[in-house]
C-alpha cells in the first residue's frame, strides 16, 4: 500500500484496528500514552512511535480512537498532538466518540494548518473493528472523505453523513439506541428468567420477529452466563450516556429513556463495576427469589 497509516489509540478497539489494517497490507506507525500497549502492538506488526506528533510526520491518514475529547484535543492540538508539526495535505480521521463543539473546533484547528478533518465514530466493538465489519458514520467535505474511503473499505461500511460534526451526531443515534437497548435487554432476561424460560433460546426464537436485532445474539447471551470480560467498558458508556444528554439538552430534545439508561450506568459505575463489560448492567436486576 502507498498510503502510510498512522493510529493514535491501541487500546481494545486500537487493537482491533492494528489487526485489521496489518492483515490488509498496511503499514502502520502507532502511539499509546500506555507503553504496554504500545508494546503490544509492536508485536501485532507496528511501528512504535515517542507521541501522535510523530505519529503524524511518519503517515498520509491519521487514524484516532481515543477514550474521550480531552484525549482527542490533546492527540490533535496538545503539545505533542498530531498539529505539533507540518501536517500540510494530511487527513486526520477521529474515530473516538468526542464531543461536537469540541470536534468543531478541532476541525477548525486543523484545517488552518492546511490538513483535512474527518470525524468518523464507528460501532460494532474490537471483533467488528478486526473483521472489518465495522459501521463508519463520516461528517467531512466530500474530498477528504473520497481520499480515506478505500482504507475504510477495510474497517467496514462508512456512510457519508454529511458536513463537519455530522459523524459524532450519527454516533449519538447509534448510542441512544444501543445504550437504552443493553437496559432493555436485562430487564427482559430477568424476565424470562423470572418464568423458567430458556434464556438461552431467545436470541434463536425472535430472531426472525421485530425483536432480532445486531446486538441481541451478541449481548444476550453474555449477560445470561453473566460474562462480563470487556469488549467495551461500563465507564466509557457512562461517558457516552453523559455526552448524549448534553448534546440532547443543547437542542432541548426531551429523552427520557436515554436518561434512565443514564441513571444505571451511574449507578453501574458507582458500584465498582466501571471496569466491567456493559451488560453488567443486568446486575443492577434482581433475580426473582425461588
Amino acid at each position: 500500500m502507498s498510503t502510510r497509516i498512522g493510529l493514535i489509540g491501541l487500546g481494545l478497539m486500537g487493537t482491533g484496528f492494528t489487526k485489521r489494517l496489518i492483515a490488509t497490507g498496511h503499514a502502520v506507525t502507532g502511539y499509546d500514552p500506555d507503553a504496554a500497549r504500545t508494546e503490544a502492538a509492536v508485536r501485532l506488526g507496528i511501528s512504535a512511535a515517542a507521541s501522535a506528533a510523530e505519529v503524524a510526520q511518519a503517515a498520509d491518514i491519521i487514524l484516532m480512537c481515543v477514550i474521550n475529547t480531552a484525549a482527542v484535543e490533546d492527540a490533535t492540538l496538545g503539545s505533542r498532538g498530531i498539529a505539533a508539526g507540518d501536517i500540510t495535505s494530511k487527513i486526520v480521521v477521529d474515530h473516538s466518540t468526542t464531543e461536537i463543539k469540541a470536534t468543531l473546533r478541532i476541525a477548525e484547528q486543523l484545517t488552518a494548518r492546511r490538513a483535512s478533518f474527518v470525524d468518523a465514530p464507528v460501532s460494532g466493538g474490537p471483533g467488528a473493528a478486526e473483521s472489518g465489519t465495522l459501521a463508519i458514520m463520516a461528517g467531512g467535505v466530500a474530498d477528504a472523505i473520497a481520499r480515506i474511503a478505500p482504507v475504510m473499505a477495510h474497517l467496514g461500511q462508512m456512510t457519508h453523513m454529511g458536513g463537519t460534526g455530522a459523524g459524532q451526531a450519527t454516533k449519538l443515534v447509534n448510542q441512544t439506541i444501543v445504550l437504552t437497548n443493553y437496559c432493555v435487554l436485562a430487564e427482559a432476561l430477568r424476565l424470562g428468567e423470572a418464568y423458567g424460560v430458556d434464556v438461552g433460546k431467545i436470541p434463536q426464537a425472535l430472531a426472525p420477529g421485530h425483536a432480532g436485532s445486531n446486538l441481541l445474539p451478541v449481548a444476550f447471551p453474555r449477560m445470561a452466563a453473566a460474562d462480563f470480560a470487556p469488549r467495551g467498558y461500563a465507564r466509557q458508556v457512562l461517558k457516552d450516556l453523559e455526552m448524549l444528554q448534553a448534546a440532547a439538552a443543547d437542542e432541548h430534545v426531551a429523552m427520557p429513556m436515554a436518561a434512565q439508561a443514564l441513571t444505571l450506568y451511574r449507578l453501574l459505575v458507582a458500584s465498582g463495576h466501571s471496569e466491567r463489560d456493559a451488560g453488567a448492567v443486568v446486575t443492577l436486576y434482581p433475580k426473582t427469589i425461588e
